[in-house]
Formats: structure tokens, C-alpha cells, sequence
């Protein structure tokens, strides 16, 4: 691979991890927080689209659809959180298991929460 010039070690042509990754910046497995914070505002916002259904618009959308479609969009969320994850640590020594069981289990139980008690 040809790296650009003030990248490599100038007399070969080889490159070396270090280098790819000065160049394109911080490496994927260390953004764990941001795809966390980023799976929980996507929560947060599934519960305000389905909070728009409970509160303004109650006589267009009834509970019970709204309740399902959080559930629904809660568990795909959070599959795309797992596939995130798991796939951007892949190859490195990284463990976020404890991190992704802690918050799966808050948005679970909260998700629990919320559609037992809204609207009821």
C-alpha cells in the first residue's frame, strides 16, 4: 500500500498499523461510549415518537399499537447495538460485554416500565 507522504518509514514501501492508523485517526474499538450514547438517544428517541402517540395524538394511534411498536423498535435497536459492537471489537483484545449487559438491561427494564404504566 502506498501511503501518503510524511506516513511510512521512508525507505520501503511497506506500512505498518501505527501508520494507517495516524492516518485515518482513532481507531474503531475505541468508540464503545459513542456507539452507547448513540443506542441510547436513538432509545430515547423511539420513546418520544411513541410518546407523541401516547399523549397528543391518542385517538389516531391506540396504546396497545404504541406500546408494541417500542417494544418492537426497543429490540431491534438493540440487536443493532449488539451487531455494532460486537463487530467493531472484533480482532482486539476489547471486552464490552459487562458495558452492553448493563445498558440492555436498563433500556429492557425501563422499556418494561414505561409500557406498563403509560397509558394505563
Amino acid at each position: 500500500m502506498t501511503l501518503p507522504k510524511g506516513f511510512g518509514s521512508g525507505d520501503s514501501g511497506g506500512s505498518s498499523s501505527a501508520d494507517v492508523e495516524r492516518m485515518i485517526g482513532k481507531r474503531v474499538e475505541n468508540m464503545t461510549g459513542m456507539i452507547t450514547i448513540s443506542y441510547l438517544a436513538a432509545w430515547g428517541a423511539t420513546f418520544g415518537g411513541t410518546a407523541a402517540g401516547y399523549f397528543y395524538y391518542p385517538w389516531a394511534y391506540p396504546t396497545n399499537s404504541g406500546h408494541f411498536a417500542f417494544i418492537v423498535l426497543t429490540i431491534i435497536e438493540t440487536i443493532g447495538y449488539i451487531f455494532c459492537v460486537k463487530v467493531m471489537q472484533e480482532g482486539s483484545n476489547k471486552n464490552s460485554n459487562g458495558l452492553m449487559a448493563g445498558v440492555i438491561a436498563f433500556t429492557g427494564v425501563m422499556t418494561l416500565i414505561i409500557s406498563l404504566t403509560v397509558g394505563f
